[in-house]
């Protein structure tokens, strides 16, 4: 059974997402026969390599709030991501564009890595402060997880996996994907936002029994 899980790794409820659903597959009695696809999803597009602002004084300006309004906003995510065994930095966290680290994903599924690289960007965007905008700070990330830091210079110095990037991208549209995380279980059910792993353990074993 497939699941395709449509993530960007600067999003805060797809680390969230992604911690709730690997703890209900661990409970699935057919995680072994579970094959999981990262699909790519930018929050903006838009978005420089590195803003001025911090998180906080983003997401004031986004939601035309208050910076104290918007760390009030934060500490529910912060407390929501804890309660799954995640810290997160929110005073660090470096804003900027996704889109190299998408395609850094692309790359890595090529070489069978999609899961560890989606693992590795989300700790190093929300727990480790890092600039995952930056091509060197990609590239140790890369290596960190087995790649060739060669290959991957080359392929972030090109134009590889943008199509791959934007095809994914399009068809979250195609299929009305508003927002994100968002699962697709066996091409049949879908499962929108951070649900909790029992919701997510009832999904599995719905498609597991549908497939059959």
């Amino acid at each position: 059974m497939k699941v395709k899980i449509w993530s960007d790794v600067v999003c805060p409820y797809c680390y969230i997402g992604k911690r709730e659903f690997e703890s209900a597959l661990s409970r699935f009695e057919h995680q072994d026969q579970v094959e999981v696809e990262w699909k790519s999803f930018e929050l903006d597009r838009q978005a420089p390599v590195r803003s001025p602002d911090d998180m906080y004084d983003h997401l004031a300006k986004k939601y035309g709030r208050t910076r104290e309004q918007a760390k009030e906003m934060v500490s529910g995510v912060v407390d929501r991501a804890r309660s799954v065994g995640l810290d997160y930095d929110i005073e660090h966290t470096i804003i900027g564009s996704s889109f190299d680290a998408h395609r850094l994903i692309q790359f890595a599924k090529t070489k069978q890595k999609g899961s560890e690289a989606e693992e590795r960007l989300f700790k190093a965007y929300f727990i480790q402060g890092q600039h995952i905008a930056d091509r060197a700070v990609l590239k140790k990330i890369a290596e960190e997880i087995g790649l060739d830091g060669k290959e991957v210079e080359e392929v972030l110095a090109s134009d590889t996996f943008t199509e791959a990037v934007h095809a994914d991208e399009y068809e979250a549209q195609q299929i009305g994907v508003g927002g994100v995380p968002f699962f697709v279980l066996d091409d049949k059910f879908a499962v929108s936002g951070a649900q909790s792993s029992d919701h997510f353990l009832g999904a599995l074993q719905q498609a597991w029994t549908e497939r059959a």
